[in-house]
């Protein structure tokens, strides 16, 4: 332990500690906007600097140990003009349209100019020239870089380097050009981008953002001649309410559903009745593998994630045979909809709007692939808005959530089960497929909780299950593709074996996706995460094979799961992706 002063405050901390952790653990504020524990503490910003007595210069806290003796101050007049100064300068390069950015009210550099009562500039504001060709808005990917707003923090490239490992940012230019681009001066739509929005959920400001595709919903709202569906992944509902400020009590499905409704969608459906549609295509589809093993290479890994699955095609394309050929929950809901439910109805394919909210920006990219199209030629999916996107069309729709009664989810596609909702959190579709494979295998359900071994927010968790007549089951389940590509190098060298492997692009799984509320400071994936297990243990069933909906689907329209017609309309072919 060394012994310190902070603002004439004697502390102690261990060896190592900075001056920002330790002024943060005892309650004394310290500005700062690039930095990210363990990720980004690299000073860029400046904002951080406090006053060390004995040295003749202002030292950055987030990278500046605590020592022996020393006394710091965190705001003396020289420290604060100094600060505000780097801050107007960064401000004098910034695209302050804040007004029409949808990072407004929620913006750290926003936030910091506030706090430090910056309401003048002295400094000519220069946005940045000689603009690259890249940085043009490009709508075409899920993800959009607005050059004018990047302030240089870094942290995108610290984010997809440490985190996820595909390097997909870099610094370009030199001296007062250099700025952050997509690396080698490529295109993002050239990248091996997952389109994951990790770097967009780190942004403190609008230079990241995920696509915005609201203006589609609104027209198909507005066109009578339109039915218009909507889904609801099941992690959006354990954090749409967030920014709305809702109580745990407050912020419900059936809440949900009533905003839904009174924005004028005619259905309002559960992707989880997707996910239990899933379940039974790709838990069959194990027991198939599993039980004529020397017909399939082995482990065989889900599908449900389209970053892990664009991963997949692009890093390691020799293991595309091993991904389940299910769709994701997402894609086999739209494909239902606009053919069973669409006969059932007695409406026209062509006419029907299917919008998905998702917790995912990737989910865009998804909807996109031509593979995605076999119910009636038309893309399964419409539109994928996400959680952030829903909440902003409730905000000029001018719709109080709290007011607003309770709903529930419309029916045949609307009724699902525990082990659906826990699509949401790392190792739920794992969880969940289990829980079926062995009641599949056996004849008998097994307990909902025994499979407790792969649950938790940690990054990489491996178990080993006995199914009396099938045997052992070599289980993993990796979130963040800085984790899954070291499962990936640990199989390929042959230094792991498994059968059966869930991976998620984003650490923690859907519940810390690229499109849910983003919070500074804070990574929220857990709590969600937790919220989820939690209705799954609420629930009156907690088998996907148990769904009443489910059950009537195959009884009346795919007669079987990896059946001709399941085949046709929730399978796909994973093809490599194309060479840029």
């Amino acid at each position: 332990m060394v012994s310190f002063t902070i603002n004439g405050k004697k502390l102690h901390a261990p060896e190592g500690t900075t001056i920002l952790e330790a002024a943060e653990k005892n309650n004394i504020p310290i500005p700062h906007l690039c930095y990210l524990k363990d990720i980004n503490e690299i000073a860029a910003c400046r904002m951080c600097i406090v006053e060390i007595e004995g040295t003749d210069r202002f030292q950055p806290a987030c990278n500046t140990e605590v020592a022996e003796g020393m006394v710091i101050n965190t705001n003396p007049p020289g420290v604060r003009h100094a600060r505000k100064t780097n801050l107007r300068l960064i401000l004098s390069q910034h695209n302050s349209n804040c007004t029409t950015c949808v990072r407004s009210n929620n913006c750290e550099l926003q936030r910091l100019s506030y706090a430090l009562n910056i309401h003048y500039q002295p400094y000519k504001v220069k946005p940045e020239k000689n603009k690259l060709e890249s940085n043009r808005l490009d709508l075409s990917v899920p993800v959009v870089r607005e050059a004018s707003k990047c302030i240089k923090c870094m942290r995108c490239i610290q984010v997809c380097d440490k985190i996820q490992e595909m390097h997909i940012w870099d610094l370009v230019g030199t001296g007062s050009r250099t700025t952050v681009d997509v690396s080698y001066s490529r295109k993002l739509k050239d990248t091996d981008c997952t389109f994951c929005g990790q770097c967009v959920t780190h942004c403190p400001t609008g230079a990241l953002t995920v696509r915005d595709d609201t203006v589609k919903v609104l027209r198909a709202l507005e066109d009578p001649e339109i039915t218009t569906i909507v889904q609801v992944a099941p992690a959006v509902r354990v954090a749409w309410a967030e920014s709305f400020g809702l109580t745990k009590e407050q912020c419900t499905a059936g809440r949900l559903v009533g905003c839904l409704k009174a924005m004028g969608f005619d259905y309002v459906f559960d992707t989880n009745f997707g996910a239990d549609l899933t379940i039974m295509e790709e838990g069959s589809e194990f027991i198939e593998r599993f039980t004529h093993r020397n017909k399939h290479r082995w482990p065989m890994f889900t599908s449900c994630c389209p970053g892990w699955v664009s991963f997949v095609k692009s890093q390691y394309p020799s293991y595309l045979d091993c991904l389940s050929t299910a769709k994701s929950p997402q894609q086999m809901f739209g494909a239902i909809a606009k053919s069973y439910f669409a006969e059932k109805m007695g409406l026209d394919p062509h006419k029907l709007c299917v919008v998905s909210i998702m917790p995912c920006s990737a989910k865009k990219m998804e909807r996109e692939l031509h593979e995605m199209r076999d119910a009636c030629g038309d893309p399964d999916v419409d539109v994928v808005l996400t959680t952030r996107e829903m909440n902003r069309l409730f905000r000029s729709d001018l719709i109080v959530p709290e007011e607003v009664e309770e709903v529930p989810f419309d029916s045949p596609l609307g009724s699902s089960t525990g082990a659906a909702v826990i699509f949401g959190a790392t190792g739920g579709v794992m969880d969940a497929a289990l829980r079926s494979a062995y009641y599949l295998i056996e004849g008998k359900n097994p307990d909902a909780d025994a499979f407790k071994a792969i649950r938790g927010n940690r990054p990489w968790k491996e178990a080993v299950f006995n199914v009396p007549k099938a045997g052992n089951v070599r289980i993993a389940v990796v979130s963040g593709l800085g984790n899954a590509r070291r499962l990936m190098e640990a199989i390929d060298s042959g230094a792991v074996d498994y059968d059966f492997v869930e991976v998620m692009a984003c650490p923690g799984g859907c519940s810390g996706g690229g499109g849910q509320p983003i919070h500074e400071g804070r990574e929220c994936a857990s709590d969600r995460g937790d919220m989820l297990w939690e209705l799954d243990k609420a629930s009156e069933i907690r088998f996907s094979h148990e769904n009443p909906e489910i059950k009537a689907l195959y009884r009346t329209y795919l007669k079987k799961p990896l059946g001709e017609k399941a085949h046709k309309l929730l399978h796909t072919e994973h093809r490599p992706k194309a060479a840029h």
